[in-house]
């Protein structure tokens, strides 16, 4: 196969990762940044145009497409499609998985759990809000945020009403959650292929942080997921219709419960935590479903 890799960084642990084990597999292999590709938007002949060449043979393409770039990002995903080329995951999987506020609704559509969320737009609507979720502390997170990035642990009432106000002020959609106190400050990451969980690393914040992101100074290590928490990451990740996913869970005393379902999960943490060839893993289910694509997506979009 002919595979292309859609990443600003042909450096990135993950990028390197399935470049190495695609051409393991004996298979060829080109790291593409979807902000230096154009397009020829035509129903006659659709094209990309990279650095004045035709992308025209891909067999394959594998979108590791960040948050920042995700408009773009898609829409050189979709013109992809377009051309018959096998997509890991779809442009519409990922669209859906990135906009917080849709995948949560999509969640709770399937009766997935998930913590306590409200959503409102007027300030006065707030102390209503933060008693419909339970009450502080509360977690409250930026619509556009990510690795961790723009999400705060309100300990009471006050200082919710307060950083609401101040998100609210500066038009920022926010999204108001029930804190989870019996987490711990630690979840777990199910990396999804198909549909199967391969792999499931526990993540714990740092000393003082109830942020579990790894970029925010968390660990990982290796975890037993129960039977419960297998079928709900595999739910979660198919709700998406993504094929590859990081499905995050907290462990509470109800249950698993979803956080988020992230459709371009990094590949060192769960590599390094379990010792898996999770990235191989990817190629080799590639290898197993890649087939004709336009002839099944034609009219969909």
């Amino acid at each position: 196969m002919k595979i292309a890799v859609l990443s600003r960084n042909k450096s990135l642990y993950s990028t390197r990762r399935l470049v190495e084990e695609g051409l393991n597999r004996g298979h060829e292999v080109r790291v593409i940044d979807a902000l230096h590709c154009y397009m020829n938007i035509t129903s006659a002949n659709p094209q990309i145009h990279y650095h004045s060449e035709t992308l025209d043979d891909f067999d394959v393409v594998i979108p590791r497409i960040g948050a920042s770039v995700t408009f773009y990002g898609t829409a050189v995903l979709r013109q992809f499609e377009m051309m018959g080329c096998f997509p890991v995951n779809e442009s519409v999987a990922i669209s859906r998985s990135r906009d917080k506020l849709r995948s949560l609704q999509l969640l709770a559509r399937k009766g997935l759990g998930m913590p306590v969320t409200g959503f409102a737009n007027k300030p006065d609507n707030v102390p209503d809000l933060i008693k419909m979720v339970g009450g502080s502390p509360v977690v409250i997170k930026l619509l556009q945020g990510t690795q961790g990035i723009g999400v705060v642990l309100a300990e009471t009432r006050k200082a919710a009403e307060s950083v609401i106000e101040a998100f609210m002020g500066l038009k920022a959609d926010i999204l108001v959650q029930e804190y989870i106190k019996e987490a711990g400050g630690a979840d777990i990451r199910c990396f999804v292929i198909g549909d199967k969980v391969i792999a499931a690393m526990k993540r714990q914040a740092a000393e003082g942080e109830f942020r579990s992101n790894l970029h925010r100074g968390g660990t990982a290590s290796l975890i037993r997921i129960t039977p419960e928490e297998r079928r709900t990451a595999i739910a979660s990740a198919k709700a998406m219709g993504l094929n590859v996913a990081g499905v995050d869970l907290l462990r509470s005393s109800r249950g698993p419960l979803v956080m988020e379902v992230n459709s371009s999960p990094g590949l060192e943490g769960i590599e390094s935590a379990t010792g898996k060839n999770v990235a191989g893993m990817i190629i080799e289910w590639t290898e197993r479903n890649q087939k004709p694509w336009k002839t099944r997506t034609k009219g969909t979009g």
